[in-house]
């Protein structure tokens, strides 16, 4: 049963837009416990990371590509692939073009037939890649010293 849930939020939710199906499957106090910056708590969480996605990439398809259950718990990896050709604001984006393929996967576990918690994991780096949005190697290395220094002005202050 889980892993049908998973399929219909990945394949209905994520890859159609359908998001009043959110609410048959989620929690309205759904805990996601790797929400991103600026991310709404609860099912409204996952409705705007989902609207997010869909904005950036239009013709976004996921295709779930192992997914199993065990008690409450249900895990699932996926692919996505799109073009993207509208703004990923969560992150500062404007439309490049470009094809996307990445993957990502979640945890959810459920309780009376809705889910109640999530962890997950995307490949962000894949899809900068895909991009072209790489930053140089340089600009790395000055922000990595940039957190070096931050860094240990805060142990100093601790």
């Amino acid at each position: 049963m889980l892993v049908e849930m998973y399929d219909r939020w990945l394949t209905e939710v994520w890859g159609q837009g359908l998001y009043a199906v959110d609410e048959e499957l989620m929690h309205e106090d759904l805990v996601d416990h790797n929400a991103v910056p600026g991310q709404p708590a609860g099912r409204a969480g996952d409705v705007w990371a989902a609207r997010q996605i869909r904005t950036a990439f239009p013709d976004c398809r996921f295709t779930r590509d192992v997914a199993f259950e065990s008690g409450d718990l249900v895990t699932g990896r996926w692919t996505m692939t799109g073009t993207h050709t509208g703004p990923l604001e969560m992150l500062g984006l404007p439309p490049t073009g470009r094809p996307v393929t990445m993957t990502g996967q979640e945890i959810f576990r459920a309780e009376d037939g809705r889910f109640v918690e999530l962890w997950h994991a995307e490949d962000i780096g894949s899809m900068m890649r895909a991009l072209d949005l790489e930053p140089p190697p340089m600009m790395l290395r000055l922000a990595a010293k940039r957190s070096a220094r931050k860094y240990k002005k805060e142990q100093r202050r601790s």
